[in-house]
């Protein structure tokens, strides 16, 4: 049985050294091109987690979006899985935003069973054990089966630089159906606005399975719906697309992002 609170505990340990850190230009470093960031504090956090969250489950393996010590549970089917983005949002975090998030998905034999997710710039901790409800805090999440045009949706990317016009034709048409759109940089926590009701609906071309692993069982505990566009299950082996949303909102983002892929 694995100690949930203790699992949180950590988790806003770790959310405490974003809040703590001071970043200076040395500590900041490119991985895949000039505007894909990581810090010296995003391996100090992983790596905090990874040695911590290791005694309470001592078979998990970890698949955290780093490279560091203990980092090796890709495309881990078997078994304990501990999902981990030390921080989300880190382009945020950078530049001083304050708009960033520590996100720890628990996986067991390829299925997410627990999430958190929590923002320490206002000490939100979204947080949902599949089965037992979602939650903001001490709040219980339930989602408002509300239609697209009766709220916000929250997308990030385009990720895949080839795929810009399709994306932005889905953005413009997506625009014309909801209140506004809006990108925080974040995906977990734009993901965990759906569950609390913030955003009505979520998009984005391609995320990672660190990206979405805690938040996809938030949404769902919380009455949500979040698939890939193909209206697939998420993948925890690979990237993938994400839509998500209150059922109404989700089933209409997808159908428009589809007629739009359809026309290519």
């Amino acid at each position: 049985m694995i100690d949930y609170e203790r699992v949180e505990h950590l988790v806003r340990q770790a959310g405490q050294m974003i809040r703590d850190a001071h970043v200076t230009g040395e500590q900041v470093h490119t991985k895949r091109n000039r505007a894909d960031f990581v810090t010296d504090y995003d391996l100090r956090v992983q790596q905090y987690l990874i040695d911590n969250l290791k005694p309470l489950v001592p078979e998990a393996v970890f698949y955290g979006e780093e490279d560091t010590v203990g980092n090796d549970g890709r495309n881990s089917e078997e078994g304990f899985c501990f999902y981990l983005d030390p921080i989300d949002g880190t382009t945020n975090f950078v530049f001083g935003y304050h708009h960033s998030c520590t996100s720890v998905g628990i996986g067991l034999d390829g299925r997410i069973i627990a999430g958190f997710v929590y923002n320490p710039y206002n000490h939100e901790m979204y947080r949902a054990v599949r089965g037992q409800g979602a939650f903001l805090n001490d709040r219980r999440l339930w989602v408002e089966n509300r239609e697209l045009q009766e709220g916000i949706l929250a997308f990030n990317g385009p990720v895949n630089r080839d795929n810009e016009g399709p994306f932005f034709e889905i953005l413009r048409i997506l625009y014309g159906e909801t209140y506004t759109i809006r990108s925080s940089g974040s995906a977990a926590l734009d993901l965990c606005r759906v569950a609390s009701g913030g955003n009505v609906a979520y998009v984005q071309d391609q995320l990672s399975p660190y990206d979405y692993a805690a938040a996809s069982v938030i949404v769902e505990e919380a009455g949500g719906v979040i698939t890939q566009v193909d209206g697939s299950p998420v993948s925890l082996e690979s990237n993938c697309s994400v839509v998500a949303g209150a059922p109404l909102a989700y089933e209409r983002t997808r159908e428009i992002v589809l007629s739009i892929l359809n026309k290519k």
